[in-house]
């Protein structure tokens, strides 16, 4: 990675104030709306983050990483200033480099998030590829999915000391795959995120392919790596389409080839377009506080648009699926509201 790589984004367009509902997918948003719905789920969430301290997990990556900056790698520095200043982030999160093979990044923290790259991330992306994958973490700062990150991080860790109580460890894998299929989610939105930091579709691509086990790029054609994911969505067979469920339950990732067609086709729409042209949600115009019912009705609109797109079986037999939502959601909203 060059300084003369990073020098050219100052060509780039800037977002001032956007808010992240300019950019997050709407089943994030409604996949969130129902994890806070979850029956006791709010307990347990404030009992986990108050068993640990934010400033322990700090200070553990303080002492075992190395903190990015002026004078410790002072791309990624650049990187780093850059991207928060496309988003408008601000305070700057702290960037730590930890060392460890497996390609990852995360953002991590309740009040003060940080972010944290591996070096095998490092070592497997260029400029390009950095840039986008500290946007897509700027993009979970952004849009405060660090908390329920953090909390999803901390209960893994409980899990198997509860092994010995069966109805703690039930109940602790329930409130974790609700939050895995949430944070599954978050993956689709921050990678819109990312996008809107690089501007660049093509080296966010790169990164899917490149995650997927693409060592050598020139070796890989990218437009057959996006047949991968129509082939993927393409079963015949509903036995198929539980075995699609059954390995992505478990996963806090969507899969590589699904992560990057769901960035192209957003990429090639026009709310993308629009947001580079300055017209987007900004936060001050943002409510107070989010609506449980549209959050809910957004993400099944959604979801009913993908189900009748779909040439998945199972999918198919769902397709209703977007028409009961919407209708118990207003039904909903109606009886808190006293609407007609």
């Amino acid at each position: 990675m060059s300084s003369e790589e990073i020098e050219r984004s100052s060509a780039r367009v800037r977002f001032p104030g956007i808010s992240p509902r300019a950019y997050e997918h709407p089943v994030d948003r409604g996949a969130l709306a129902v994890l806070r719905a979850v029956p006791g789920i709010g307990p347990v969430l404030q009992a986990v983050a108050g068993a640990f301290t934010e400033r322990g997990e700090r200070l553990g990556y303080l002492a075992s990483s190395i903190r990015v900056g002026p004078k410790q790698y002072p791309e990624l520095d650049r990187l780093r200033s850059e991207t928060a200043a496309t988003l408008d982030v601000d305070p700057v999160p702290e960037l730590f480099i930890k060392r460890d093979p497996v390609p990852n990044a995360m953002t991590l923290g309740i009040d003060k998030p940080f972010i944290v790259l591996t070096t095998g991330l490092i070592e497997l992306l260029d400029a390009d590829g950095l840039r986008f994958a500290i946007g897509h973490e700027m993009g979970h700062v952004l849009s405060g999915h660090a908390l329920y990150q953090t909390i999803l991080q901390r209960l893994m860790q409980l899990q198997h000391g509860l092994g010995w109580m069966p109805g703690g460890y039930w109940a602790i894998t329930a409130i974790i795959a609700a939050l895995r299929e949430w944070y599954r989610k978050t993956e689709l939105s921050c990678d819109r995120a990312g996008l809107l930091c690089g501007q660049d579709p093509a080296a966010a691509l790169r990164v899917h392919v490149a995650m997927a086990g693409g060592m050598d790029l020139t070796q890989v054609d990218t437009a057959e790596f996006l047949k991968q994911a129509k082939e993927y969505e393409q079963v015949e067979d509903v036995r198929d389409s539980v075995l699609k469920l059954i390995r992505t339950w478990p996963l806090t990732h969507p899969m590589a080839v699904v992560r990057a067609a769901e960035l192209q086709k957003w990429a090639a729409g026009e709310e993308y377009r629009a947001i580079l042209t300055g017209s987007y949600q900004r936060r001050e115009d943002d409510r107070p506080t989010s609506s449980f019912t549209e959050d809910i009705k957004s993400a099944a609109r959604s979801y009913k648009e993908s189900a009748a797109q779909s040439e998945d079986p199972l999918m198919k037999v769902f397709n209703e699926v977007g028409d009961v939502l919407v209708g118990a959601a207003g039904k909903v909203r109606n009886k808190f509201t006293g609407a007609d």
